[in-house]
């Protein structure tokens, strides 16, 4: 996950299908001591990551239900870490085109109806990821981005799965900026795969790897 890179730790769900299932606003604090806070149990200190995964998961099922409904009644979580910078970042669910479980019929309008409600607000930069084997021009990230922000001022292309190119082919003109050109350019990263994860490789261990 992206948004693991800015914290250096494992802690959001994972799977197959939508994960995200309602907006997590994460708001990382520097502090000398880790831990972790949720808005709706404050009196309670997180230290072990993995039971912010278990947490999130468990918020989630409470308003959605366990068959991958969705909701965009938000989770806030706060992390506190000497590892992070003070920020804010939103992580929304990923835009799925046919209904599952409980979903109803029009999941894929009703993903890009909440999208566009946290990336039209013109404080917001929007991380629009997208993986390096896909053609830009088939981008739902960067076609959403470019509804709200037509000059491509506040969207920041995030290009993943680098080490997953065809032979012979790297995604340079799009690192470079040339191909669809955005204000604050583009950035690759390398995240974890699936085998990855199964395999227990930590999120130190993958950004560690990403460098080399």
């Amino acid at each position: 996950s992206v948004l693991e890179n800015f914290v250096g730790r494992d802690f959001l769900p994972r799977g197959s299908g939508i994960v995200t299932r309602r907006p997590l606003i994460l708001q990382l604090i520097f502090s000398k001591t880790e831990y972790a806070e949720f808005l709706h149990c404050k009196s309670k200190k997180f230290t072990d990551f993995d039971e912010v995964r278990q947490e999130i998961e468990a918020e989630t099922d409470r308003v959605t239900g366990t068959n991958k409904g969705i909701s965009p009644v938000p989770i806030n979580l706060r992390v506190y870490s000497p590892h992070v910078l003070n920020l804010t970042l939103i992580d929304l669910p990923g835009i799925t085109k046919v209904p599952v479980g409980d979903q109803p019929p029009d999941i894929e309008y009703q993903i890009k109806d909440m999208i566009l409600q946290f990336i039209s607000r013109e404080s917001s930069l929007i991380l629009a990821v997208t993986p390096a084997n896909m053609d830009l021009a088939n981008s739902d990230a960067l076609k959403l981005a470019k509804e709200v922000d037509p000059q491509g001022l506040r969207t920041i292309g995030v290009i993943t799965k680098l080490d997953l190119m065809d032979e012979g082919t790297d995604a340079r003109d799009v690192l470079e900026n040339k191909l669809l050109p955005l204000r604050r350019g583009y950035i690759g990263v390398v995240n974890r795969s699936q085998k990855d994860i199964e395999g227990k490789k930590d999120i130190r261990a993958a950004l560690a790897a990403e460098r080399k």
